[in-house]
């Protein structure tokens, strides 16, 4: 039986770890949508054409090496905006969805458009400083020559290219439940998803 945790929420969030720590809570699958982007931004860097990259796409392609880097991150964001990477990639994610035993998927766009059937659909959000600030410390410690201004300045046009693309806008599913982690540790988000999820399973 497939039960689906549909998560979606803005960039640093915090979402990717609440998905992995609430799929490894409930031994359900887990993908990283964004890593579908990242897959294709990458090729598109490499001289690909979107379209072409994003209906090649492999699981396989999901473990290469770089996919993480910032300008990796922006390609995505901006391959994103296309409306045939985005229909290239829909089968890959409800195919991955349905699996027994469940899944957690996260991502923009999971609740509203890729599993607007979902069992539970969460959106993890936080301030753009907040996530800004998460974001610097990652890309310090990681040892790149970054700025405080340039990373919020990122995140900022991020949101913005997500928010208002005309193919599948990020936004919260008119019932998800909303997780602001601002103001909250790890532990305490995933604690929050996780009796969110719960809930939904009538477990509580």
């Amino acid at each position: 039986m497939s039960f689906t945790i549909a998560i979606d929420g803005p960039a640093a969030a915090g979402k990717g770890t609440v998905a992995r720590a609430v799929a490894a809570h409930f031994g359900f699958a887990h993908l990283d949508t964004g890593l579908l982007y990242r897959a294709v931004g990458a090729r598109v860097l490499a001289g690909a054409e979107a379209v072409v990259a994003a209906r090649a796409l492999r699981p396989g392609d999901l473990e290469a090496d770089g996919l993480r880097t910032p300008q990796v991150a922006q390609a995505a964001s901006r391959v994103a905006t296309d409306p045939g990477v985005r229909a290239a990639l829909v089968a890959f994610q409800r195919q991955f969805a349905r699996r027994p035993g469940g899944a957690v998927l996260d991502g923009r766009d999971i609740g509203t458009v890729i599993c607007p059937g979902a069992e539970a659909k969460l959106y993890v959000t936080a301030s753009a400083e907040t996530r800004a600030e998460r974001r610097f410390l990652e890309l310090r410690d990681k040892g790149e020559d970054v700025t405080r201004a340039a990373v919020l300045a990122d995140v900022i046009a991020r949101d913005e290219r997500d928010m208002t693309r005309a193919d599948a806008p990020l936004k919260p599913a008119s019932d998800a439940v909303m997780i602001d982690t601002s103001d909250l540790s790890i532990d305490e988000a995933v604690r929050a998803a996780i009796a969110a999820v719960e809930a939904r399973r009538g477990l509580t």
